[in-house]
């Protein structure tokens, strides 16, 4: 579920960008121009499969200590990154459409093939990148099949959706969409932080101080599918460590505060703007 959505969303963020572009092509009557921009998101999808491999070796190359510090890096740098995403597309979410409408009659104005292949590759390569990083650190909460089957089937559901709203026409309120998901990985994100300060304590990187601060497992027992699925999705530990429950609930809280107050921010100037 968590690669699932993870994929969803950059999936359907990348399909949303590619079908702009599309879509500007041929409003400009220039749909023979698409074929750098096709060229752009394949050479993003090889660099991107080419970038998880190596992430992939990396990690099979690390045992024990190594292996678990690994993980807990690994965990810390997606939750950085993906609180930097969301902080990104709410300040910039209701300018990309624009912007990029901008870029693309600009280079077909300047019939610059190397302008179209470029806009295509950084927003298909930044998404790419973004998902295996995540898919990685998802996958330390569950195995590598499932991480795959559920990134696969959440990237396959985001690219339909996206070809039918090219298809049909449809704009997407971009603005709700990343709201509604902005939230889900928030929380995300932070079972992210405790997952990653939990392997580091077990590498002895991170102190204990009180192991267990409740043992809730024989409610909910975390190796249940239940247990199983809010760990994937939000970090769940049916008995976690001190140090574990202090930097879900900070990481929540000064995340969630700061996104508010940036959301509410941005309503005052769409209106200004509008």
């Amino acid at each position: 579920m968590a690669s699932a959505l993870i994929t969803f969303r950059e999936g359907l963020e990348a399909a949303l960008v590619v079908g702009i572009m599309l879509g500007v092509l041929h409003k400009l009557g220039r749909a023979d121009r698409s074929r750098p921009v096709w060229t752009g998101v394949l050479a993003a999808v090889v660099v991107s499969i080419a970038a998880g491999l190596a992430l992939n070796a990396l990690g099979v190359a690390f045992e024990g200590r190594g292996e678990e510090i690994f993980e807990g890096a690994a965990m810390l740098l997606a939750a950085g990154v993906l609180t930097w995403m969301i902080f990104w597309m709410q300040r910039q979410g209701r300018q990309i459409q624009a912007q990029l409408e901008l870029d693309v009659r600009r280079a077909v104005t300047a019939s610059s093939r190397w302008a179209l292949f470029s806009l295509a590759f950084v927003a298909v390569v930044r998404e790419g990148i973004e998902t295996v990083l995540f898919l990685t650190a998802a996958a330390f909460s569950a195995t590598p099949a499932q991480a795959l089957v559920g990134g696969a089937a959440g990237l396959i559901v985001a690219l339909a959706l996206g070809w039918l709203m090219f298809a049909a026409g449809k704009r997407l309120d971009v603005r709700a969409f990343f709201r509604v998901t902005g939230v889900l990985l928030i929380l995300f994100a932070a079972g992210l932080v405790a997952q990653g300060v939990h392997a580091l304590q077990e590498a002895a990187v991170l102190p204990t101080l009180v192991e267990h601060v409740w043992d809730i497992n024989p409610i909910l027992d975390e190796a249940s599918m239940a247990g199983a699925l809010l760990k994937a999705l939000f970090g769940y530990n049916g008995n976690p460590s001190l140090l574990e429950v202090v930097a879900y609930g900070l990481y929540f809280a000064v995340v969630g505060i700061v996104s508010l107050q940036q959301g509410r921010a941005m309503v005052p100037a769409a209106e200004v703007g509008s």
